[in-house]
């Protein structure tokens, strides 16, 4: 049976969006930094039979062990490994690779990570506050509540979650410490927002900036861009979906500035960066999932797609 007859498992947010991006070619190699239960490993695998090559990156041992099941079909043709995507000039030199022809990252938290009951991402389900994407030493959600002081909480609930109660909610958590688990914390926001409720949980946003916080994913996702074009072939694409607005305009910032030859102040007359263009933009505005794809999957209904190819440099 060849790969053509076969479907992937699981189908990707924006997954069809991803593959027409990136347009994979059987000369190629390709990177998934953020594989998942590979579903976009997959589609990139199949749509560069018979010979592309993939690189996979995940935190999450077990989204790697069932990446690795799904991606078997394709047998030499992959590799994955235990790591963050902002090793990935790193890697490529170990496998041998000089450059890559495509670049793929799905930001944020996996259905399959949201759905595990004891890694703390959900508030529904009663769980250790953890919220590491993969067995790392960063500290927990829990060391961040019960170490940090009001306004560390505060800032970080406002910056990362735009919590409009972020000073409150940091106040009962620091009244009711220690915080444990996902249900302790989901009360004490529950009880900070009293009346005022919107047609979110009102912890979605608390739980959003924690898990930001924990894993530094801001941080990840500025160090990475600038090294993923770097790593880039000419002609090249890199596609990132994001699912809020602060990962959102991170990458569209990069992404205009790398697309521009000059990125001095706009009253400076004489250009002195030196700075050259690196990438188009080919998404000026991001695609999103279609209302059908929205309808579906409830993790697609935020997510955005922004696209970027590497340039010829003269």
């Amino acid at each position: 049976m060849s790969t053509n007859d076969l479907v992937p498992a699981h189908i990707s947010v924006l997954y069809h969006e991803i593959i027409n991006a990136l347009a994979p070619k059987s000369s190629g190699c390709y990177i998934d930094g953020t594989v998942g239960a590979g579903g976009h490993a997959w589609g990139i695998l199949e749509a560069s039979s018979p010979n592309g090559q993939l690189l996979g990156f995940d935190l999450d041992p077990q989204a790697l062990v069932l990446a690795n099941q799904r991606l078997s079909v394709f047998q030499n043709r992959f590799q994955l490994i235990q790591a963050s995507y902002t090793s990935m000039k790193k890697q490529i030199q170990k496998v041998g690779w000089d450059a890559v022809d495509g670049i793929t990252l799905d930001l944020g938290l996996s259905s399959m990570q949201l759905d595990s009951k004891e890694r703390g991402f959900s508030f529904r389900f009663t769980s250790p506050l953890d919220m590491r994407f993969g067995n790392n030493n960063l500290s927990t959600a829990a060391d961040l509540l019960n170490n940090l002081s009001e306004v560390e909480i505060s800032t970080i609930l406002w910056e990362f979650g735009e919590e409009r109660f972020s000073r409150r909610i940091a106040r009962l958590i620091i009244a009711a410490r220690p915080i444990e688990t996902t249900t302790q914390l989901a009360q004490i926001v529950e009880k900070a927002y009293g009346n005022n409720r919107s047609h979110i949980h009102p912890a979605t946003r608390t739980f959003q900036a924690l898990r930001i916080a924990v894993n530094h994913e801001l941080q990840s996702v500025q160090e990475v861009i600038p090294t993923a074009i770097e790593i880039l072939k000419p002609g090249g694409r890199l596609a990132i979906i994001s699912f809020h607005s602060l990962e959102d305009r991170i990458v569209k910032n990069i992404f205009r500035r790398e697309s521009k030859d000059c990125i001095c102040p706009p009253e400076q007359l004489i250009c002195t960066c030196g700075h050259k263009a690196q990438i188009k933009e080919l998404t000026k505005k991001p695609l999103e999932p279609s209302e059908n794809e929205k309808e579906t999957n409830q993790r697609a209904r935020s997510a955005k797609l922004r696209i970027a190819e590497k340039l010829k440099m003269a």
